[in-house]
């Protein structure tokens, strides 16, 4: 009898993750069923079928939880995902980061007691007023396996109690998916359909709610662009909560009048891939592209005053930034100077932890 696998995911960054399990299960021909559930928990118009199709992604069954308060989200998928596990009766459970989804997976998995792993586990921001870091905790609390990216989730993991034989340290499956499709980012054209040239631009995102929801902090944000497009021009897809906050204080247009700035939409994952690894530089304020600038060795300026990912500072090439134009202003300037630091990539971020969980599994199931 093949062994049940259950994948529980609800974002697009969730799916960017997965994408190598399905090879690397099939690489056991039948000796593993995978079942893909998606909660759907945000709409997003990157995630067509064309996504699915470019990233040679399983098609997911869908589960009927519809937009609504975090709380009421977590409620309604909670009731899906145990109807799912019901169903199909996996020998394990996967959820994966830190979203909604995570949360409501873990809980079931917990509660009909199905064997739970939580991967990328172990990574703390000890910011307590990010709703992730309270899904990482709990859905921790809960897990049976671990699958961890980086030291720091080792170490926390290890200091909350948990024992070594539970932990299993296989580096980070996002990175498979950067070099899995590698040859394919590198064909993209959206440099030519912004009419940039490659290393003559840095590249922006900004969406947090600390970040962009006051005018005070939006007008320090225009104050970095000027800067930035003092030598170079500005990248930015506009995520939706930003472009919004922008047109309620009346700043949007500023931004639109800066003819160094060019805005985009959304982009689809091969498209941003091209878009990072081509780059001067990041400005962020998220946590997945802290890694792939680490991967791909390109500088980065997180605008958080902490991060869950601190191997990309201690190893890699990202760095943690105040929120004030000064701040960012002498890091752009370390940057265009040549003084910023250099960074390595952090162990096991070599295409090949989709392959070592598996391996995992294959052993935990069977014994």
């Amino acid at each position: 009898m093949p062994k049940k696998v259950m994948i529980v995911v609800g974002t697009r960054p969730n799916f960017i993750k997965i994408t190598q399990f399905q090879k690397e299960f099939e690489a056991y021909g039948d000796e593993f069923e995978y079942i893909l559930i998606h909660t759907n928990q945000h709409y997003d118009e990157n995630m067509s079928d064309i996504f699915f199709k470019q990233l040679k992604l399983k098609e997911p069954e869908y589960l009927n939880v519809t937009p609504s308060s975090p709380a009421n989200q977590i409620g309604q998928a909670i009731i899906e995902i145990e109807k799912a596990v019901i169903k199909y009766q996996p020998d394990a459970l996967i959820v994966v980061g830190d979203v909604n989804s995570t949360l409501a997976g873990a809980i079931v998995g917990n509660k009909t007691g199905t064997k739970l792993f939580h991967l990328e586990s172990g990574l703390r921001s000890y910011d307590n007023e990010m709703p992730e870091e309270i899904n990482r905790l709990i859905t921790d609390l809960v897990s049976d396996g671990f699958f961890v990216t980086e030291q720091s989730g080792y170490d926390n993991l290890i200091a909350a109690g948990k024992s070594e034989d539970q932990i299993h340290f296989v580096g980070n499956t996002m990175i498979d998916t950067l070099v899995a499709f590698n040859q394919v980012i590198q064909q993209n054209n959206i440099l030519e359909e912004l009419g940039v040239e490659e290393k003559s631009f840095v590249l922006m995102t900004m969406h947090r709610p600390s970040n962009v929801d006051t005018k005070e902090r939006l007008e320090i944000l225009l104050n970095i662009i000027v800067k930035v497009s003092e030598k170079s021009h500005l990248v930015l897809p506009i995520h939706h909560r930003t472009k919004n906050s922008l047109i309620k204080h009346g700043l949007f247009e500023k931004l639109e009048n800066n003819p160094k700035v060019i805005i985009t939409e959304a982009l689809n994952y091969l498209a941003f891939q091209k878009l990072i690894s081509t780059c001067k530089y990041v400005l962020t304020d998220s946590g997945g592209i802290q890694e792939e600038t680490t991967y791909r060795q390109v500088p980065c300026l997180t605008l958080r005053e902490n991060t869950e990912r601190p191997s990309t500072i201690t190893i890699g090439t990202n760095e943690l930034v105040e929120y004030n134009f000064e701040a960012v202003a002498e890091k752009i300037s370390q940057i265009e100077k040549g003084t910023f630091k250099t960074g390595e990539i952090p162990p096991h971020w070599d295409g090949k932890a989709t392959k070592r969980i598996v391996e995992v599994l294959r052993e935990e199931l069977n014994s």
